[in-house]
C-alpha cells in the first residue's frame, strides 16, 4: 500500500489484517517510496521481500504521487503485471478516467467509515485473492 495518510494506512491495513490475517501488507508513504521498495534500491536496495500480488495505491501524495507511480509502474516491463487498485480520496472524473488510461486494474474512493472500508477491503481481498487469477511474471 502507497498513501502518505498515516490514518488511511492504520486503518486499512487493520481492515485486511482482520479480514485476511495471513496476508503481508507492507505500507509506503509516497511514490517515490513505493518505486524504490518495488525496484528493490534506495533504502530497499538490500531488501528481500518477493513483488506484492497487488498494490493499493493513493493518488494524491507528497514527491513523487500515485498518478506517476502509476504510469511507471504500467511502463516497466518488470512490474506492469502487478495489479494496480487505485484507492484515493478523489471522485474527480478526470482522476477516474486517467487512472484507467494509465493501466490502473480498479479505482476505488475511500469511504468516509471504518464499516464501509472493511466492506470495500473484503470485496477487494476476496476478488484479487481468491477469485482472479495474476501472473507472478514480467513480461
Amino acid at each position: 500500500m502507497a498513501d502518505d495518510d498515516e490514518d488511511d494506512r492504520f486503518l486499512t491495513r487493520e481492515a485486511f489484517r482482520q479480514q485476511f490475517p495471513v496476508t503481508e501488507m507492507n505500507v509506503v508513504e509516497d511514490g517515490e517510496e513505493l518505486m524504490e521498495f518495488l525496484r528493490r534500491t534506495g533504502r530497499y536496495e538490500s531488501a528481500e521481500h518477493p513483488l506484492p500480488e497487488l498494490i493499493l495505491l493513493d493518488l494524491n501524495m507528497p514527491r513523487k504521487d500515485g498518478r506517476e507511480a502509476l504510469q511507471e509502474i504500467k511502463a516497466d516491463r518488470d512490474l506492469r503485471h502487478i495489479p494496480v487498485v487505485v484507492l484515493t480520496t478523489s471522485d474527480a472524473s478526470i482522476d477516474i478516467d486517467n487512472s484507467y488510461l494509465w493501466g490502473a486494474n480498479s479505482f476505488i474512493t475511500k469511504p468516509a467509515s471504518f464499516k464501509k472500508l472493511m466492506d470495500i477491503t473484503q470485496t477487494i481481498g476476496e476478488y484479487w485473492f481468491n477469485v482472479v487469477k495474476v501472473s507472478g511474471r514480467p513480461g
